[in-house]
């Protein structure tokens, strides 16, 4: 689940939470609330003996509820394991030829390609991820420049060079990557 999309729908939850909650708090602190609230006074319920009842005796009822129910726990379970699913690949299947197969451990293919991005011209800090599958794993990088790195030649010097290398030694037919140039915060120099 896109990271927006979560604090979106986290932060609409919120303030329902957050709206319902206080004005429950403020009926019951016996404030004031608009004539439009739900809630009365301190000693009025949130469902009265005929709306709790009301549909009891109807056949549909109890299934609807129960349908409705199962939904959102469903969607709350979707949620939860989107939450806590890995964003990092762990291992990377290499193919060796010989009808097997190898597994070249992802941490150790990030770290690589991070240390030979380091030597280029230009880049103070690399940082990679892999995502994807463990046969098509895709890299995320983000790259620090120097003040005087020319991010063209930069980026070119890595697909070129660390990536190309990744790719070939893995034997991965394609390694697609998304980089991320930022620059080194410096001051600006003076002169006397």
């Amino acid at each position: 689940m896109p990271k927006k999309v979560n604090r979106v729908l986290l932060g609409l939850v919120g303030l329902v939470l957050l709206a319902v909650g206080g004005g429950v708090l403020a009926t019951g602190l016996g404030m004031s609330v608009p004539s439009w609230w739900p809630f009365g006074g301190r000693d009025d319920v949130l469902l009265s003996e005929a709306d709790r009842t009301r549909w009891r005796d109807s056949g549909w009822w109890w299934p609807v509820v129960i349908a409705v129910l199962a939904v959102l726990v469903l969607l709350v379970l979707w949620w939860l394991f989107a939450q806590l699913r890995r964003h990092r690949l762990a291992e990377v299947l290499v193919d060796s030829r010989d009808g097997e197969g190898a597994v070249l451990r992802g941490r150790a293919l990030e770290n690589v390609l991070a240390e030979e991005a380091q030597t280029l011209d230009g880049v103070e800090r690399a940082h990679v991820s892999l995502t994807g599958r463990r046969g098509t794993p895709r890299a995320r990088v983000a790259m620090l420049l120097a003040p005087h790195a020319e991010p063209a030649e930069t980026l070119d010097g890595f697909t070129r060079g660390p990536l190309a290398h990744a790719r070939d030694s893995a034997a991965l037919d394609s390694l697609p990557a998304e980089v991320r140039l930022r620059e080194v915060k410096h001051g600006a120099r003076r002169v006397s």
